[in-house]
C-alpha cells in the first residue's frame, strides 16, 4: 500500500482499520485505475469478473434500512429473492440512490466496501462467491480494494450466504 493509515481517503481508513481490528491479513491496496465497476476491478486486478465481489445497495421501504448484496462480479441480483429473504410479506424494495448510500453506509458508489459501513445494513452474501478460493472487495474507495476468501466475508460480516442472483443459462451443448 506504501501510504500511512491516516494520509488515505477516510472511507479506506475505516475499511483498513476494520480489516485490523478483525485480525484479517490483507489491508486494503490501491489501483493506478478507478475501479467503479466489477469488470474495471477485474481487468486491473487480473481475475475473472466473478472474483469481484461486488457490493449492492437496496433501500427497504418500509422502514428505510439499508440491504446490501454482495454478489459475484459476473452474476444479477435478482431482486425478487433478495426482497423474500428481507423484506415482510406486502413490503417491498427499492432502489437506493447515490444520495441514500452514501448516507446509510458511509461509502460513495464504487466503492462500497461490505463492511464499517456508517449505519449497519441487512447484508447478504451471494453463494455464487464461494466457487472461488480468492476474492476481491471495495474498500471504501473507487480505487482501493482488499483480498479475502468467502468465508473471510462470511466471518467478517456475519452476514447471511443466500441464492440472490438470476439464474444463468445453461451453455448449449
Amino acid at each position: 500500500m506504501g501510504q500511512e493509515l491516516s494520509t488515505l481517503p477516510e472511507g479506506v481508513q475505516r475499511v483498513a482499520a476494520a480489516l485490523r481490528d478483525l485480525g484479517h491479513p490483507h489491508a486494503p491496496v490501491f489501483l493506478d485505475d478507478a475501479a467503479r465497476t466489477a469488470q474495471q476491478a477485474a481487468d486491473a486486478l487480473g481475475v475473472s469478473l466473478g472474483q469481484i465481489a461486488k457490493s449492492i445497495i437496496f433501500k427497504r421501504k418500509p422502514d428505510g434500512a439499508a440491504v446490501l448484496v454482495v454478489t459475484s462480479g459476473d452474476r444479477r441480483v435478482d431482486e425478487a429473492k433478495v426482497q423474500a429473504l428481507v423484506c415482510a410479506p406486502g413490503s417491498r424494495l427499492g432502489r437506493a440512490d447515490a444520495d441514500f448510500v452514501k448516507a446509510r453506509t458511509g461509502f460513495s458508489i464504487g466503492g462500497v466496501a461490505p463492511l464499517a459501513h456508517a449505519l449497519e445494513p441487512v447484508t447478504l452474501i451471494d453463494r455464487e462467491l464461494f466457487r472461488f478460493t480468492d476474492i476481491w472487495a471495495a474498500a471504501g474507495h473507487p480505487h482501493a480494494v482488499f483480498r479475502l476468501r468467502p468465508q473471510d466475508l462470511e466471518r467478517l460480516t456475519g452476514a447471511a450466504v443466500a441464492d440472490v442472483v438470476e439464474a444463468v443459462a445453461a451453455a448449449a451443448p
